[in-house]
């Protein structure tokens, strides 16, 4: 049950204070994401844990958009649970960023073998071929070996190549 939204909140949704208080927020949450949404609510207030989720809010000009709802549990003087405090995000162009690998690159690091991708992602991470080894409890001779065979794989020639094809598979984030 909310029991206050401030003015941006309002202007968001296109909707009176009256409307939004209590579960009247809910009118809003995208019907794909409400079940969600709610028994979360509910799990959280019941074990007075915080909660972090994403869900679709309709705006007041009846589009939707991604938001992220975050809430801390607060106690009034006594001690005794009080409600939470939470933040509301419109991440709607953080999620319209969602990088889409490339299909090329994807199908080659692919054709990889499950430890050379391991090695090419830690290379490509920052990780020297030496500690690539150390953290796949394997030999430098093995790794740089590994290394080896993912230069020719790929077609390519330095560890800056190898980091391109990291994040053009989407292995690594830029």
């Amino acid at each position: 049950m909310r029991t206050f939204v401030n003015l941006a909140w309002l202007e968001f949704r296109g909707r009176a204070l009256e409307q939004e208080l209590g579960s009247g927020w809910t009118d809003g949450v995208h019907p794909d994401d409400r079940d969600l949404c709610i028994e979360t609510y509910i799990k959280s207030f019941t074990t007075r844990q915080p909660f972090h989720m994403q869900y679709r809010l309709q705006r007041g000009d009846g589009t939707y958009s991604w938001v992220e709802d975050n809430g801390m549990p607060y106690s009034q003087g006594s001690g005794s649970f009080a409600g939470y405090l939470g933040v509301t995000l419109d991440i709607t162009d953080r999620k319209r960023g969602i990088f889409t690998p490339d299909e090329e690159s994807v199908r080659l690091v692919f054709a990889l073998t499950e430890r050379e991708r391991q090695v090419l992602v830690l290379i490509a991470e920052g990780k020297s071929t030496k500690e690539a080894a150390a953290r796949l409890g394997i030999s430098y001779k093995t790794a740089d070996s590994h290394r080896s065979r993912i230069l020719e794989k790929l077609g390519i020639h330095e560890t800056a190549s190898m980091v391109r094809y990291a994040i053009r598979a989407g292995l690594i984030q830029a």
